[in-house]
């Protein structure tokens, strides 16, 4: 009974016991992502143009402009997690796996607040 296999091993999550919480955030930035984008093409559809002052008009108002925040948050989310699945995958020297991961950080963190930072200033009227 010492190596087998026993139940309470099998039950874990394997030997870095967070196996699934990656795989679940992945999909659930995917789900809230088609649900985001779907109302955003919806939103867009139903302007009476696309012009520039139409659309900062709509964005301008605080149900699209949190929506449109988010929809950029998840998005970033979601792309940096299945990066990062990338990174770990495909890169095996150990100083360069660390390079990527940071950089790959860096230019999620960056453009997720560029763009919430422009949705707000177009948000509060200035632009």
């Amino acid at each position: 009974m010492g190596n087998g296999t026993s139940i309470g091993r099998v039950r874990g999550l394997g030997s870095a016991h967070h196996g699934a919480h990656h795989w679940l955030l992945q999909r659930f930035t995917a789900v809230g992502n088609l649900l985001l984008v779907l109302w955003f093409v919806t939103s867009l559809l139903l302007l009476p143009d696309l012009g520039y002052g139409t659309v900062h008009d709509w964005l301008s108002r605080p149900v699209p402009a949190t929506a449109m925040a988010l929809l950029i948050v998840s998005t970033f989310w979601h792309a940096r997690l299945g990066l990062q699945v990338l990174a770990e995958d495909y890169v095996h020297t150990p100083g360069n796996k660390f390079a990527v991961l940071l950089l790959l950080n860096l230019a999620a963190v960056g453009g997720g607040a560029f763009g919430v930072f422009c949705v707000v200033r177009l948000a509060l009227g200035a632009a």
